[in-house]
């Protein structure tokens, strides 16, 4: 039978300066079978809100000011934009409260269009998200650091090299842990909130008896312009500009994604954090453009709108200046923050769309930190290579910023309006919800089509054949890992075809007992499969008669997928030990001594490594196998899309004076 081993510290060179290092920077590894990491991990509502909601709220910076811009003269059809812009915050964090109640287990718009459209406008809308993503950083940095040095212009030209230096703080910071991040980055968040609500109300308090004026203002300016231009040109005037503020909505998408890091009840922790959200940003977002009416704000060289209003409302003396100061930084800053939406979510889809093949299944693996680190890399690594392509020039990245959002956006809306169409029969407040998803999906689709029709020749094409070529590499991909299965299934029935058909457990009586002259074999298998049963075979049919005893070695590994609670941990080490019992209870009907040892962890060399030495304690001469694919061709992808474990274990080996024994198994 297969014994749990579950290495409680990584027996590393704690001496080593790298490890020193390592520790310093990233801090030292977790442990996932601790019953409490996934508590202490978990991120409740309020810190949700700040790592998820960052980027909502930091659309306020730029949203209002670029929808304001669009109306040009007609300055007091600003109202009436303002109201369409919270209404629409509303109704989308509407419709994602219902999905995330359909979906509490997350994944956010590649699972919503994977599971009720079809897998491929499900690969569609993740290929978009992670391109949305990857701008998310990189415009969060960029328009964060030019914000900061527009305090400092003599210094402007390192502007560029700060948001790097600014990225790779953030990559680290993400390295370490969800919670450390967002943690260091309250105090920000929390600024920026008191200054912004704080300074609304102020306003609307003093300006009481302006608001009146402002609505007649609003009634005349549509009249006027009516009269001047006509009903539609006017219509359209009001939809451009709605359409051009469209970068305020990005960010109400992050929390169905981001739904394994919430504190546990996820689904009511998330409508919760859903409703912080909503009510924050439409409050700013409202607030901020009704304000440009009541202190008339117009367009100043070198300085954003939300300048030119702060600095009206605070004066020019030294305690305003102080809370201009104040007021700007924390918009900043919370740019920077903002930032860590795209790093929180964009490899959690990452991480789901390896799941289903669409990507390397690498980027499922977690760090000893507990984070997707490959995703995290990758997508501050694309960050970084952007912000130098570009320049970091805001202007040209809010171009190719909103689009894929909005893709995402529709898709997941209308899979909804298909799902409580289906289930009008079963789900009693069908109609309801239909009509949340139903005018959800109206919106959006209405906004991506005219920010399409704006900005396709500005640049938005730019995004486009960005994310056309990603999904490109991704159906690439797809077809390899297809090509693949394929293959090894081929490989799992020719291989079984030799098998019995009914392998049962043996009374402990009739098992053999372990043989003290005869060699042991330890067979390092991935899991009751063609590949592992095609190793064990060879070691039968290579080595007759030399090895009598048996030890089989799998890694449960903790991945993105199944760090999601106790009871997915459980589920793992079950799984493990059942695969590892078929291979001893086969060994066993055989006539030799078998045993099974169940590794648990993140990291499949670090656990085998030390299996590897309990393993050699008991048994000092015995020799490790492994079996490794051997694929017809040899491509670019191959190599990247496959893990070839083997042979890292075997380095970590040959540094250990192990020897292990690779046997080829042919496709």
């Amino acid at each position: 039978m297969a014994k749990m081993l579950i290495p409680q510290d990584n027996p590393e060179d704690n001496n080593g300066m790298l490890t020193k290092i390592k520790h310093m920077v990233i801090g030292k590894a977790k442990d996932p079978q601790d019953s409490k990491i996934f508590h202490s991990l978990a991120l409740a509502a309020i810190l949700a809100w700040v790592g998820l909601g960052s980027d909502g709220l930091s659309s306020s910076c730029y949203g209002p000011a670029e929808a304001f811009f669009a109306l040009g003269s007609h300055t007091y059809l600003a109202l009436i934009v303002a109201c369409i812009t919270a209404i629409t915050i509303f109704i989308i964090s509407a419709s994602y409260s219902q999905i995330i109640e359909l979906f509490p287990s997350g994944g956010g718009g590649y699972v919503v269009a994977t599971k009720l459209l079809n897998p491929t406008l499900g690969m569609i809308s993740g290929s978009a998200l992670l391109i949305d993503y990857v701008l998310t950083i990189t415009l969060s940095v960029a328009a964060g650091a030019e914000a900061l040095f527009s305090f400092f212009p003599a210094y402007g030209q390192y502007t560029l090299w700060f948001a790097v230096f600014a990225l790779f703080v953030l990559i680290v910071l993400n390295l370490r842990g969800v919670k450390e991040s967002v943690k260091l980055l309250l105090p920000i968040f929390v600024v920026f909130i008191i200054m912004h609500v704080g300074t609304i109300f102020y306003i609307l308090f003093t300006h009481l008896g302006n608001l009146g004026g402002v609505v007649v203002n609003t009634v005349a300016d549509v009249k006027d312009s009516v009269a001047g231009m006509g009903v539609l040109a006017v219509f359209a005037l009001i939809m451009r500009s709605y359409s051009l503020g469209a970068g305020t909505y990005t960010g109400l998408e992050a929390v169905s994604n981001g739904m394994s890091i919430l504190r546990e009840p996820k689904a009511r922790t998330a409508k919760r954090v859903m409703s912080y959200m909503a009510i924050s940003l439409a409050l700013i977002v409202f607030g901020i453009m009704f304000a440009y009416l009541l202190y008339e704000v117009k367009i100043t060289e070198g300085l954003t709108l939300n300048a030119v209003l702060f600095t009206k409302v605070f004066g020019t003396g030294t305690p305003g200046k102080t809370l201009l100061l104040i007021t700007l930084l924390s918009e900043a800053a919370l740019l920077f923050v903002a930032a860590q939406t795209g790093f929180l979510d964009g490899p959690r889809v990452m991480s789901n769309m390896a799941a289903d093949k669409w990507l390397p299944t690498k980027f499922q693996i977690l760090s000893d930190r507990l984070v997707t680190q490959n995703g995290v890399l990758l997508m501050g690594a694309a960050a970084i290579i952007l912000l130098i392509v570009t320049r970091g020039k805001v202007s040209y990245l809010v171009v190719l910023y909103s689009i894929n959002v909005f893709i995402t956006f529709v898709l997941s809306q209308l899979g909804m309006v298909i799902h409580w169409w289906r289930e009008r029969k079963t789900e009693k407040k069908w109609k309801r919800k239909l009509g949340v998803n139903g005018i959800a999906f109206i919106l959006t689709l209405s906004i991506l089509v005219s920010v399409v029709w704006l900005k396709f020749g500005e640049g938005g094409w730019i995004t486009i054949l960005i994310t056309g070529s990603l999904i490109a590499v991704v159906m690439t991909i797809k077809h390899h890992y297809k090509k693949t299965s394929v293959i090894l299934k081929r490989l799992d029935s020719l291989v079984l075809s030799v098998m019995p058909k009914t392998i049962t457990e043996m009374k402990e009586e009739e098992k053999p007992k372990y043989n003290k002259r005869g060699k042991t074999a330890v067979v390092l298998v991935s899991g009751f499969n063609g590949v592992g049963l095609h190793t064990l075979l060879n070691i039968f049919r290579i080595f007759p008669d030399i090895y009598k005893n048996f030890v089989i070695v799998q890694v449960g590994v903790v991945d993105a997928g199944a760090f999601k609670g106790v009871e997915a941990i459980e589920q793992l080490k079950e799984h493990v030990k059942s695969d590892v019992d078929k291979y001893v209870h086969y060994i066993q009907s055989r006539g030799h001594y078998a045993e099974g040892l169940c590794l648990i962890g993140v990291d499949v060399v670090q656990e085998i490594s030390d299996g590897a030495q309990e393993i050699l304690k008991k048994y000092p001469n015995a020799n490790f196998f492994g079996g490794q694919l051997v694929f017809p061709e040899e491509i670019v992808f191959t190599r990247w899309l496959h893990n070839y474990t083997v042979f890292a274990i075997q380095r970590r080996f040959y540094y250990q004076g192990i020897p292990i024994i690779l046997l080829p198994i042919r496709l």
